[in-house]
């Protein structure tokens, strides 16, 4: 399933993650999944929220660049090679993986992960007609 993310960039500097996360916090944005890389000088914050669209207005509010686009949402086996073989099929079905992070959710017995792939559409189509499991939005955003 397709899901909103932020992708948020942040100076690279003490208390700028901080504040961005507090700003959330104090407008009951309520974070499921993070993912932070980091340059010299920029961070990008990666977030899954319960409400995306209040979150960007939030942190755009405090100067802070920030853009929503889709991910993907999966749900496969919590078991060793449960990674693995959904890789396996992304890699056979000829897309490539963008980057990824683990997210948490209420899908009992599955893991979750969120997946940026050069064609999102397709991962999508593959997870429909494939073994692992859509993830339904009151899961990953925790609503």
């Amino acid at each position: 399933m397709l899901i909103k993310q932020l992708s948020i960039f942040l100076e690279n500097k003490t208390g700028s993650l901080h504040a961005a996360l507090e700003a959330l916090a104090s407008h009951g944005v309520n974070i499921s999944a993070l993912s932070l890389a980091d340059t010299a000088d920029f961070g990008i914050l990666r977030l899954i929220v319960d409400e995306p669209e209040k979150a960007k207005s939030v942190l755009a509010e405090m100067g802070v660049a920030v853009l929503l686009s889709d991910v993907l949402a999966v749900a496969m086996d919590d078991v060793p090679g449960g990674m693995a073989e959904l890789l396996h099929q992304v890699a056979a079905e000829g897309l490539s993986v963008e980057y990824m992070y683990a997210c948490v959710g209420r899908v009992s017995g599955k893991a979750l992960t969120v997946m940026r792939l050069d064609d999102n559409e397709k991962g999508e189509a593959l997870i429909q007609r494939g073994k692992h499991g859509q993830v339904n939005p009151a899961d990953i955003y925790r609503l």
